[in-house]
């Protein structure tokens, strides 16, 4: 029995020991693969980055994923007429406007017209008492005394030579004195003709009459009745005949080779604003303004109704003719530091930044006049997101 029990109880232990052992081996198992979990859990997959900048390009690697928001097309080239959007205003053609000055200095007796009155040429502007009319008619009295007294000693001398009783020299000095006479007496008459006085008015007259030189409207006054005229070099009105006159247009110096001599010109007024004007650039300065950087341009139109008054503000509208140009939509133009510029791609998924000069309009598209090649792969929608 003893023996019987001695050999069980070895039996049992080794049969625990045996249980304990499985037990510690399953535990470190499951140790070791816990730790290699949880050292799987801590390590992060490597980031893709959104771009890659490299000097003045910008790289999309693969996998990023601002590819999904770009869209890139070709510059495309079509046949535009550049438009191009000016300030202008009316003027008088500087040809057909005259300054009336006074011949003769005086007092104004009467002035009978008015500002903005429409006057015919030759029509009475003004009444003047001139002493300086009066000393005219003197002149011209002189000289015509002094001419008769010459012809009558010319005929004597004639005679007297005829006679043998006068010398040559005598007769030649009668001749040089009448005709010294009769230049001085054509001297005052013309004269006379020019302030517009007649030889045969009444010689103690003093009123001089100042008369419009062309037909039109008084658009400046600087004279009223009692005023004395000393400078008769100063106007005392200005004439302009209204029946055409320019709109003037103002180009800035980049646009000046957008214009060109007979180009179509569509003109607006705020007060006719149903009533477009349609003309040519007729009158193209050769010189820019100095304090504008400007270059004048300037559209003749008929006006005899009068309703284009000098000094109205008006819009000119230039119509180039047709050339190809590059045309993209507007959602490509990005501005960087006041400039307008777009990306363009120079490889797959590479882009640089390239500043354009872009053409004025309205729409969802813009004309490039410089800047892009046609053909040219350019961001048209997304570009904000690769923008500094």
């Amino acid at each position: 029995m003893a023996m019987h029990d001695h050999g069980r109880v070895p039996s049992g232990g080794l049969y625990l020991g045996g249980g304990i052992a499985l037990g510690v081996l399953l535990i470190v198992g499951l140790l070791t693969h816990g730790m290699g979990l949880f050292s799987d859990a801590k390590s992060e997959p490597e980031e893709i980055p959104l771009m890659i900048r490299q000097g003045d390009k910008i790289i999309l690697p693969e996998g990023s994923a601002l590819r999904d928001h770009l869209v890139v097309m070709p510059a495309g080239s079509e046949a535009v007429r550049a438009k191009l959007v000016l300030p202008g205003i009316v003027e008088a053609d500087p040809a057909r406007t005259a300054a009336v000055l006074p011949p003769l200095g005086g007092r104004i007796l009467e002035l009978r017209v008015a500002l903005g009155d429409r006057v015919a040429s030759g029509q009475v502007l003004a009444v003047l008492d001139s002493p300086d009319l009066a000393q005219a008619y003197d002149d011209s009295d002189k000289a015509a005394d002094l001419l008769r007294l010459t012809e009558t000693n010319l005929r004597r001398q004639q005679d007297a030579f005829n006679a043998g009783g006068a010398a040559a020299r005598d007769l030649d000095q009668a001749k040089s004195d009448h005709a010294q006479a009769a230049a001085e007496y054509a001297r005052t008459q013309a004269r006379l003709k020019v302030v517009g006085a007649r030889a045969d008015q009444n010689r103690g007259v003093r009123q001089l009459t100042v008369k419009a030189p062309v037909s039109g409207s008084i658009t400046s006054l600087s004279v009223a009745p009692g005023n004395m005229i000393n400078d008769p070099t100063q106007p005392m009105m200005t004439i302009a005949d209204l029946s055409t006159v320019w709109v003037t247009a103002l180009v800035p110096e980049k646009d000046v080779s957008l214009v060109a001599m007979d180009e179509d010109a569509e003109v607006s007024l705020a007060a006719y604003p149903d009533q477009p004007l349609h003309g040519k650039v007729q009158i193209l300065s050769d010189v820019i303004e100095a304090d504008s950087r400007r270059n004048k341009l300037r559209i003749t139109f008929p006006n005899a109704a009068g309703m284009l008054k000098p000094n109205m503000f008006a819009t000119v509208t230039l119509l180039a003719p047709e050339k190809r140009q590059i045309v993209l939509p507007t959602s490509a133009l990005l501005m960087n530091n006041d400039r307008t510029t777009v990306f363009v791609a120079t490889a797959p998924w590479t882009f640089e930044r390239r500043v354009v000069d872009t053409q004025l309009g309205e729409g969802t598209t813009v004309t490039i006049n410089r800047g892009l090649a046609p053909g040219e792969q350019v961001v048209v929608k997304g570009g904000v997101l690769l923008n500094d």
